[in-house]
């Protein structure tokens, strides 16, 4: 997972989608899983374990589905508003 911390660093950003794309070239599928609408998504534990990375300093901006570093506006937990 520091494979995903060093890309936050490079881009000040991390979406889902790159790193699916990511994964699938790679043939890394063992870190993603179906969900309900038949997408293809993180699976819980790359999830758990970048977050043990980054709990800190990290928030996830839910409705655009990216990680992106904490800023002094955003408010206590791990979810930003954008």
């Amino acid at each position: 997972m520091s494979w995903m911390v060093d890309k936050l660093e490079m881009d000040g950003c991390l979406y889902q989608d790159d790193i699916v794309d990511y994964l699938v070239r790679n043939d890394n599928e063992d870190f993603l899983r179906e969900n309900s609408d038949g997408n293809l998504v993180l699976d819980r534990s790359l999830l758990k374990r970048f977050k043990d990375l980054t709990s800190d300093n990290v928030v996830w901006v839910q409705s655009d589905f990216y990680w992106r570093y904490r800023v002094l506006e955003d408010d206590t937990g791990r979810k930003a508003r954008g």
